[in-house]
């Protein structure tokens, strides 16, 4: 069985981290036990069901690991973009679960539409762009074959502080992620002013059941934490983001 030691080193748009390394296997028995897996887990449990009770501990994580990684998810907003408060602060943070303790940071993501003008770098499809450079990058720690690469996010979880558009709920499933976890839902940030497509990430899921491959659904994590980040934008009553405050009717940094 080969044997990679993860240790993130990511430069995105200028931001650059390091993280602890954890232990991630991948070889032909684990591949051939996976896929034997996510088949059987699509044949008898191809409904999924979102959890909204925090204190839960699903897969053996405890909820205050839940509370951490979206923090992280919160926190790529001003790792990716400099700013805890932009308008659209929606950030996504990738996660093995597989060591010990916390688990280990993979790569982060932000929506990066106004910077780049591609419409479709939501934070999740950032975030999943920088893992699969990361993971499939020759010089790097993981230096993974393009087929490895697409079955090690089978053993990852992905973090973000807002439920997912369809675009990128549909993009959590093709990857096949063990987890997705997301705070604010939709239904929040459409109360609260937002333009959506109104599909909600279950929706997805549940038209998804074709797809050999599971992902455990978990919504509104730490939502009274994400809320903040979506609430200031159409109530210019509401508090900015700590570390942000109200200039010209908007909230920016410090």
């Amino acid at each position: 069985m080969l044997c990679f030691v993860f240790l993130l080193h990511i430069t995105c748009r200028g931001f650059q981290s390091t993280m602890i390394p954890s232990p991630f296997a991948l070889g032909a028995t684990l591949v051939a036990s996976i896929v034997t897996v996510h088949y059987a887990h699509a044949a008898t449990d191809s409904l999924q069901t979102t959890l909204v009770k925090p204190a839960r501990a699903i897969n053996g994580i405890a909820p205050t690991t839940r509370s951490y990684w979206m923090r992280q998810a919160n926190q790529a907003l001003a790792d990716v973009l400099g700013t805890p408060c932009p308008f659209a602060a929606f950030g996504t943070a990738i996660v093995n679960h597989t060591g010990h303790g916390l688990g280990n940071l993979i790569c982060i993501g932000a929506n990066t539409n106004p910077e780049t003008g591609n419409p479709t770098l939501h934070g999740e499809i950032a975030a999943i762009q920088n893992c699969t450079s990361i993971l499939t990058d020759p010089k790097g720690p993981y230096n993974l074959t393009a087929a490895e690469s697409l079955l090690a996010f089978s053993q990852l979880s992905l973090y973000t502080n807002a439920e997912s558009c369809p675009m990128c709920a549909s993009a959590i499933r093709w990857a096949g992620f063990k987890e997705y976890i997301y705070g604010t839902s939709i239904d929040r940030l459409v109360g609260e002013g937002w333009a959506q497509i109104r599909i909600s990430s279950m929706e997805v899921f549940r038209q998804s059941f074709d797809l050999a491959s599971t992902t455990r659904l978990m919504g509104e994590v730490l939502a009274n934490e994400t809320d903040p980040y979506f609430l200031w934008q159409y109530d210019p009553d509401y508090r900015c983001p700590s570390g942000c405050a109200r200039r010209n009717g908007r909230c920016k940094a410090h």
